[in-house]
């Protein structure tokens, strides 16, 4: 092989590996899918991840004028999952007490809420963090079961980056919360 035709290998191989970076790596804070047809989910402004004992929430906004959309909030009930980086938690299905593991919502401004009908498979993976004030980064991919509820049949994919809210409930009755509260 000459100079010139090992030159425009190497140039080739350099392109498809170049190019197979690129494919292979999303966004931070990213939507795509076939609930596309349904409204818009491109221009996500930002993305919250809320967690507590019980589930992991990640909700994607968009600036919508004076308004903010909830483009979709994917709520992932952790029961009997150990949620933690690099596991993979099947979001179709029902928890161990019959719970629907995953659920997702979409409320645009003067819209009425949608809650879209149950995810029949898909899966979500953290690549790190998952817990309150910890960076949390990872993704997840599903689709919805076929029939007449909202988004049947349509798939939902997103790539998440944010740091951890307390989704916590807070104090019960009677806990003190300050050694000098009052009565």
């Amino acid at each position: 092989m000459s100079h010139v035709g090992r030159a425009l290998a190497a140039l080739g191989l350099a392109a498809v590996v170049c190019g197979a970076g690129v494919m292979g790596c999303r966004g931070d804070n990213e939507l795509s899918g076939s609930v596309s047809e349904l409204f818009p989910i491109t221009d996500v402004s930002r993305v919250e991840v809320r967690r507590n004992p019980e589930a992991l929430q990640v909700s994607y906004f968009r600036n919508n004028g004076l308004d903010v959309d909830l483009i979709a909030r994917l709520t992932v009930d952790t029961e009997g999952v150990d949620l933690k980086p690099g596991t993979k938690v099947q979001l179709g299905g029902t928890t161990p007490s019959g719970r629907d593991r995953a659920s997702v919502v979409h409320v645009a401004a003067g819209e009425p809420a949608r809650a879209f009908t149950a995810v029949e498979r898909g899966d979500l993976v953290l690549d790190e963090g998952g817990n309150p004030d910890e960076p949390t980064r990872g993704d997840f991919s599903l689709s919805f079961k076929k029939g007449d509820g909202y988004g049947a049949g349509r798939s939902l994919e997103g790539t998440f980056s944010a740091t951890a809210l307390d989704a916590g409930f807070g104090p019960d009755l009677g806990d003190v919360v300050r050694p000098d509260a009052g009565p």
